[in-house]
């Protein structure tokens, strides 16, 4: 993984005008052709390709085939890139939510899940972004919209609404993460998990024989399988999710 960066860490405001349109359009004579939206997803595209940190102003003027001063008439910097960035992406998991046939939220918390799954691994460098201070543009905003609108029916307060979003995006991000790293393990020590795990194994065995580490030891030969993680964590929370509902359609307290 490489270092985490900081979603909101540039000019605010300007990040705010350009991404809600209420900037000046660049002077000077850009070059023809050159747009912020073209900046925006050709920076997206190399960040999917090789990562966060290969995006630079100098790389995307190279990719776009303007020179790099060009750029930042349109967007002052990468900080202020990477919210335009952020809001491209981020919109459409929320908005999948909306798919879900009309009044059944427990569909809705689904398709919100398995969408955040997927936008993570179109999009493996979103697990570098400190996005607890997020700079919201149109596109995050109304897919949290469809999304609100998907879970109304829960019933449930504002407060717990944003709880339960925030609950399955937690808990998408972890699987999404383990995953990830296991494929980039992989491919920095060029070993498969079978090569790595066989290598520690004459040293578990001796360990299990020990007799010290009995209920590891008594561990099915299927413990460490196959297993939908996922689809067993996100079963879980929306049961849980329907006894509050349940619980609140019956007059009970959170």
């Amino acid at each position: 993984m490489t270092t985490t960066e900081t979603g909101g860490s540039g000019d605010v405001s300007r990040s705010l005008e350009l991404l809600w349109g209420t900037g000046e359009r660049p002077s000077r004579g850009p070059k023809p052709g050159l747009t912020l939206d073209r900046i925006v997803t050709a920076a997206v595209e190399v960040a999917d390709a090789e990562g966060l940190a290969a995006v630079s102003m100098r790389r995307l003027s190279t990719e776009l085939g303007v020179g790099t001063m060009s750029l930042y008439r349109y967007v002052p910097g990468k900080a202020e890139l990477l919210d335009l960035m952020l809001d491209r992406v981020q919109g459409a998991p929320l908005d999948a939510a909306s798919h879900a046939p009309e009044g059944d939220w427990p569909a809705a918390v689904e398709q919100l899940a398995r969408a955040h799954l997927e936008l993570f691994r179109s999009h493996a460098w979103l697990l570098n972004v400190n996005q607890t201070r997020t700079v919201l543009g149109p596109s995050s905003v109304r897919g949290l919209d469809v999304a609100l609108t998907a879970l109304q029916g829960m019933g449930l307060s504002d407060p717990e609404l944003i709880a339960v979003i925030i609950t399955v995006q937690s808990h998408v991000y972890g699987i999404a993460r383990l995953e990830i790293q296991a494929a980039e393990a992989v491919k920095e020590t060029g070993l498969t998990d079978d090569e790595f795990w066989g290598q520690q194994q004459p040293f578990l065995e001796r360990a299990m024989l020990s007799g010290e580490y009995p209920m590891v030891a008594a561990l099915s030969e299927d413990a460490f399988g196959a297993f939908d993680t996922f689809g067993f964590g996100l079963r879980r929370l929306i049961a849980g999710f329907e006894a509050l509902v349940k619980e609140r359609a019956e007059g009970g307290g959170g």
